[in-house]
C-alpha cells in the first residue's frame, strides 16, 4: 500500500521551457507537495531513469512516481520513450501521464497501445491547468494505489 503521506516524484518530460514553468507554477498553486523534475527531450527522460550521466547520483535523480511526458520533444520523442520505458521490465510499472498538446487520434490510440496510463491535452490556461493538476492529484495520489519506488533502480 502506496504511503499517501510521503510525496512522490513527479518526472516532467517536455522541451518548452514556458510549459516547464507553467507547470511548476500551476503545480505549487494546485498545493501537490510533490518533488518535481524536469528532463528536456526522450534522451534525457531515458538517461534519467537508468541513472546514466549527469543523473548517475540516485540523490539528485530519484525514481519518479508518476511520469508526465509530452509527445513532441526534439532528439527522441515522448512516443519513442514511452515505448522503451514500458519495454524494460525495471520501468514498465512507472506511471505514464501524457500531457501534450496533441488531440491527434493517431497520437491517443498510439500512445495507449504503448502502455500510457492516461492522455491528457495541455490545457491553454493557467487556471485549468491548476484545476487539471488538482483533478490529477486526487486521482493519482489520492486514489489510485502506485507501485513503491524505492530500493527499484538497479539498471547495472
Amino acid at each position: 500500500m502506496t504511503d499517501r503521506r510521503r510525496p512522490l516524484t513527479i518526472l516532467i518530460a517536455d522541451d518548452d521551457v514556458e510549459d516547464q514553468m507553467l507547470l511548476a507554477d500551476a503545480f505549487g498553486e494546485s498545493q501537490l507537495g510533490n518533488d518535481l523534475r524536469f528532463v528536456d527531450d526522450g534522451e534525457q527522460l531515458l538517461e534519467y531513469l537508468r541513472q546514466r550521466g549527469r543523473y548517475a547520483d540516485p540523490a539528485t535523480a530519484p525514481r519518479p512516481g508518476v511520469i508526465l511526458l509530452d509527445l513532441n520533444m526534439p532528439r527522441k520523442d515522448g512516443r519513442e520513450a514511452l515505448q522503451e520505458i514500458k519495454a524494460d521490465p525495471t520501468l514498465r510499472q512507472i506511471p505514464i501521464i501524457v500531457l501534450t498538446t496533441s488531440r491527434a487520434e493517431e497520437d491517443i490510440f498510439r500512445s495507449y497501445d504503448l502502455g500510457v496510463n492516461s492522455f491528457i491535452t495541455k490545457p491553454v490556461t493557467f487556471g485549468a491547468m491548476v484545476e487539471l493538476l488538482k483533478a490529477v492529484r486526487k486521482y493519482w495520489f489520492e486514489i489510485v494505489e502506485l507501485p513503491p519506488t524505492v530500493g527499484k533502480r538497479d539498471h547495472g
